[in-house]
């Protein structure tokens, strides 16, 4: 006995513990929401190119695009041209769009269109980087100049990342002779990256310029300038104005290098203006579309892999072991007396179609009229099968006139009574004529009366729409449901309706 009930013990903390680890992944690592309205971003990128073209050249322009290879993921991308060829090649870590024509005359405007979102697959795409670089060839005033900064940058940093920031900040110390022989009076930040490569490079540190977009709505945008590094396992950026450390995560990344955004061939004035705008979606369907145009997996081995129509039933399937639940605490820890276990929940599950209400009362007129014509067959002496199938064949047949009475008088309602399952009303029917007969009416109306109860409150939770996704969205919830149902079964304890038994003894006892 005891080893039995270690056995079960160990069982139920297996399916609790493995329950709550699957749950705790899909909601911390695959990012997948908890509820239902829950809502995600969805940018809009809209970049417009616009030139003069030279009347009597080819025209060939080429820009780089975001190659969406860190933390956000592309639902729509679109390149809208009139009478331009396009093609998108990679090159060097990068994406680049090429547009080009045999002719063009004047003002020429082209768009690049970006629809995007976080991406939620928990595994984000890991690009390596170099960890050496060889060292910038410079000679005379620059080299000294150099050298001098670069002593108290070793003397106060400990690692690469502390390395890069010192250097950055004493790049941007501008009262320091060194840095303006350096600067040689141009303060812009894209001159200052340049100095702090120089440093980084005569120390062997490779570092690369980031170029990026910060993901504001309704304003202006240009790219913004950055810095990063690989210290052997990750990226780590840097603001070349102020050395901090770390990429905002409001920064989507549009190309790396010391190439321009745009260049044109057989065009001139070329001006890129940035527009964005910010919407929200719901997060299961946005996680759905990052699914499909992703190589993730995350959603497709769950029951939203399934077909739509498929989805909505399992949608009822899985509520199924709530309302068993519901029947199980009320049965073994309140002691409410009901016709088993699954009846209640299968007449609960009638309830969707009819709703609350009118299922109820159709219940209770079918069951009372099939009671009826049960005590009737009975003093005809009949064996249990013939019984059974007058009383089913009644029940059709009532439900049928049921639903023509309701049609007639304009209750669409009831036309959902044809759903009740005819079995399951045949055999309570049955059953409660049975426990009239061996416990007497009063027995009889309570257990109706709790069946009716049982099936009402397990049709309400069941139809509750947060735990419907919840249960539909992270079905590992049921093997703890599973795990609590096990440790029900051991239950011997005191039922809540006992007390009220037991406080009457108590009384006559006094």
């Amino acid at each position: 006995m005891r080893s039995l009930t270690l056995h079960l013990k160990i069982l139920i903390a297996i399916l609790v513990v493995l329950g709550i680890s699957v749950t705790c992944y899909q909601i911390f690592v695959l990012g997948i929401p908890v509820t239902e309205d829950a809502t995600d971003d969805l940018w809009n990128i809209d970049a417009k190119v616009e030139f003069v073209a030279n009347p009597k050249d080819p025209v060939k322009i080429q820009m780089f695009v975001p190659p969406l290879s860190r933390d956000f993921v592309s639902l729509n991308e679109s390149f809208i041209s009139n009478n331009y060829g396009v093609s998108v090649n990679r090159t060097d870590g990068n994406r680049k769009v090429t547009w080009s024509a045999r002719r063009a005359k004047g003002n020429q405007t082209l768009y690049y269109r970006l629809v995007l979102t976080k991406r939620y697959s928990g595994e984000k795409i890991k690009v390596k980087g170099p960890t050496f670089r060889d060292s910038i060839a410079v000679e005379g005033p620059e080299k000294i100049a150099a050298e001098a900064l670069l002593a108290p940058i070793r003397q106060h940093s400990a690692d690469v990342e502390t390395f890069i920031t010192e250097a950055i900040k004493r790049t941007n110390n501008l009262s320091d002779d060194n840095v303006k022989l350096l600067l040689a009076g141009d303060p812009s930040t894209a001159h200052k990256a340049k100095i702090v490569e120089l440093l980084l490079s005569i120390a062997h540190v490779p570092v690369e310029k980031v170029h990026t977009i910060r993901l504001v709505a309704d304003q202006p945008q240009s790219p913004e300038l950055w810095l990063r590094s690989f210290n052997g396992s990750d990226w780590l950026y840097f603001n070349p104005e102020t050395g901090e450390q770390g990429l905002p995560a409001d920064r989507l990344l549009w190309w790396t290098g010391d190439e321009n955004l745009i260049t044109v061939d057989g065009g001139k004035k070329a001006l890129v203006t940035f527009s964005l705008n910010n919407s929200e979606m719901n997060a299961i369907r946005l996680a759905k579309l990052t699914d499909e145009n992703t190589d993730a997996n995350f959603l497709e081995y769950s029951l939203y892999g399934l077909p739509l129509q498929t989805q909505q039933t399992f949608m009822i399937m899985v509520m199924i072991p709530i309302g068993v639940l519901v029947i199980l605490i009320l049965r073994n820890l309140i002691g409410l007396q009901t016709l088993g276990t699954f009846t209640p929940v299968l007449i609960a599950l009638a309830f969707r179609e009819t709703q609350l209400g009118f299922g109820i009362v159709l219940f209770t007129i079918i069951t009372a009229l099939g009671l009826s014509l049960r005590s009737y067959l009975e003093h005809l002496k009949l064996q249990m099968l013939p019984r059974l199938s007058v009383v089913l064949t009644f029940v059709v047949v009532l439900i049928a006139a049921i639903s023509l009475f309701s049609h007639k008088l304009g209750l669409e309602r009831g036309l959902s009574v044809a759903l009740f399952p005819m079995v399951i009303l045949t055999m309570t029917i049955e059953r409660l004529s049975i426990t009239w007969e061996e416990r007497g009416a009063n027995h009889a109306l309570k257990v109706a009366i709790g069946t009716l109860f049982a099936a009402s409150l397990a049709h309400i939770i069941m139809s509750v729409p947060e735990l419907i996704y919840f249960v539909f969205t992270f079905p590992a919830i049921l093997l703890i449901l599973v795990g609590f149902m096990l440790a029900m079964g051991r239950y011997r304890g005191y039922r809540l309706t006992e007390l009220v038994r037991f406080k009457a003894f108590l009384k006559a006892d006094q």
